[in-house]
C-alpha cells in the first residue's frame, strides 16, 4: 500500500512538473500579420523567426531610402564626400514631387543637413540633391545603389531611382530590405544613431519621424517608413532588448498605425518566445585537430566571425554541435583556410552551419617529420 502511495505521489508530481514547465516555455506559432509581406529576423544570428512570402518582388516606396542612405555613408567612410561638404540644389532636386526637406533651388546645403532631413522627414528632395552630389547624375547613383546591392546579396532588387517614387523596374523584397537593414547597423554604427531621432530641424522648419513606433515603444530605434500608393504602407524597424536585436519588415499594410501595429506585433513576438545567444567567437579555439608533416603537430579550428543562433526560449541547454573536420590535414596550412565545417542542430532540425578554418599558419616539418609522418599515415589508413 505504502508502493502504491508514493508511486502515486510521484506521478502526480511529474505532472505537476511537466505541466508547469510547459506553461513557463510555451513556442506558439508567429501572429497573423496583416501584411502583403514580411520578415521577423534576429540581427546576431541572422536567422529568420517568422515569415510571409518574403520574396515577393514588392514596390519599396521611400524604404528605398536606406540603400541610398547606404551609398552615402559608403562615401562618407571612404573620404570621398565629408559632413559639412556643401551641396548645390539643382532644379531637379528642388521640384522632386513628395516628402520633401524643404531645401531651396541654387542653395548651398551641408550633406549632414540632407542626409538627415533623408532619413527623419524621408526627403526626395534631399535624395537626389545627393544622388547628384556624389554621382554626377540620379541616374548613375542610381547604378552604385544597384552594385551595393548586388554585393550584399540582394538578389531579385532592381533600383531604378534614389526616392522610391514608383516605376515597373523598381522593386525589392522584405528579406533583401532586413538585409540591407542590418549592413546599415552593423556597417556605420556611428551614423544609424540619426535613424532613432524623432525630428530634425533644418531652416527653422521642423520635420518630423514617421516611425511611430519610435514614440510607442523605447526599444525601437530604426529604420524607414515608406508609403505610395502601389506600395501600400511600409516599414523597416529594428528594437534591440537587452543583447538581443531584432529586425522586422512589413509590407503592403493598409494604414499608417497598421503598418506601426504589425510590425510591433512581431517585435513582440520574437521577443518574447525566443533568445539569441553567442556560441563561438571570432577566431575563437572551437577545437584542435591533427597536423601531418608540419612544423608543429595539432592546429587550432575556429570561425571567421562570432556564431550566433537564436532558439525558442528555454530550448538553449538542447543544442547539439556536430564538428565535421577534413581529414587527413596535411602541412602547409595557411590561417583562413577552410578545413570543415560546424553545424548546430536542434533536435534533428539545422539551425545553423559555419566553415571551420584554420586558426594559424603551419609551415612544412623538416624532412625527417615528413618521412615518420607519412610511414604513418599508411599505417592510420
Amino acid at each position: 500500500m505504502v508502493n502504491i502511495i508514493n508511486f502515486g505521489i510521484l506521478s502526480f508530481l511529474i505532472f505537476i512538473f511537466t505541466t508547469v514547465e510547459a506553461v513557463v516555455t510555451p513556442n506558439p506559432s508567429a501572429p497573423t500579420v496583416a501584411a502583403k509581406s514580411y520578415i521577423l529576423q534576429d540581427f546576431e544570428s541572422g536567422q529568420v523567426i517568422a515569415e510571409l512570402n518574403p520574396d515577393y518582388l514588392l514596390p519599396p516606396a521611400s524604404i528605398t531610402k536606406l540603400m541610398t542612405a547606404y551609398v552615402v555613408l559608403q562615401e562618407l567612410k571612404m573620404g570621398n564626400i565629408g559632413l559639412a561638404d556643401e551641396v548645390l540644389i539643382s532644379e531637379k532636386a528642388w521640384r522632386m514631387v513628395g516628402s520633401r526637406s524643404f531645401i531651396e533651388v541654387n542653395t548651398k546645403v551641408p550633406v549632414e543637413a540632407l542626409l538627415r532631413g533623408m532619413i527623419t522627414q524621408s526627403g526626395n528632395d534631399s535624395a537626389v540633391a545627393l544622388a547628384e552630389h556624389i554621382a554626377g547624375s540620379e541616374e548613375t547613383f542610381t547604378r552604385m545603389m544597384n552594385q551595393y546591392a548586388d554585393n550584399l546579396g540582394m538578389v531579385n532588387t532592381n533600383y531604378h531611382n534614389s526616392t522610391g517614387l514608383p516605376d515597373p523596374n523598381h522593386y525589392t523584397t522584405a528579406r533583401n530590405i532586413s538585409t540591407l537593414s542590418s549592413a546599415i547597423i552593423r556597417d556605420f554604427p556611428d551614423y544609424y544613431k540619426w535613424y532613432s531621432e524623432k525630428k530634425f530641424t533644418y531652416n527653422n522648419i521642423v520635420q518630423y519621424n514617421r516611425n511611430k513606433l519610435l514614440w510607442r515603444d523605447k526599444s525601437v530605434d530604426g529604420l524607414k517608413t515608406g508609403h505610395t500608393e502601389e506600395a501600400g504602407y511600409c516599414l523597416a524597424a529594428s528594437a534591440k532588448r537587452g543583447d538581443m536585436r531584432l529586425i522586422s519588415v512589413v509590407l503592403g499594410t493598409r494604414s499608417e498605425n497598421a503598418r506601426a501595429q504589425e510590425a510591433q506585433k512581431l517585435m513582440n513576438y520574437g521577443f518574447r518566445f525566443f533568445e539569441t545567444h553567442a556560441l563561438y567567437r571570432t577566431y575563437e579555439r572551437i577545437t584542435s585537430t591533427k597536423i601531418w608533416k608540419g612544423d608543429d603537430n595539432g592546429l587550432d579550428l575556429g570561425l571567421q566571425r562570432t556564431l550566433s543562433v537564436t532558439v525558442p526560449r528555454g530550448r538553449y541547454k538542447e543544442l547539439i554541435v556536430n564538428l565535421n573536420i577534413k581529414n587527413p590535414i596535411i602541412a602547409p596550412i595557411m590561417q583562413g583556410w577552410q578545413l570543415g565545417v560546424i553545424k548546430i542542430y536542434l533536435g534533428d532540425n539545422l539551425i545553423t552551419q559555419r566553415p571551420l578554418i584554420a586558426l594559424q599558419d603551419i609551415e612544412n616539418g623538416s624532412w625527417w617529420r615528413c618521412l615518420i609522418d607519412a610511414f604513418l599515415m599508411i599505417i592510420w589508413d
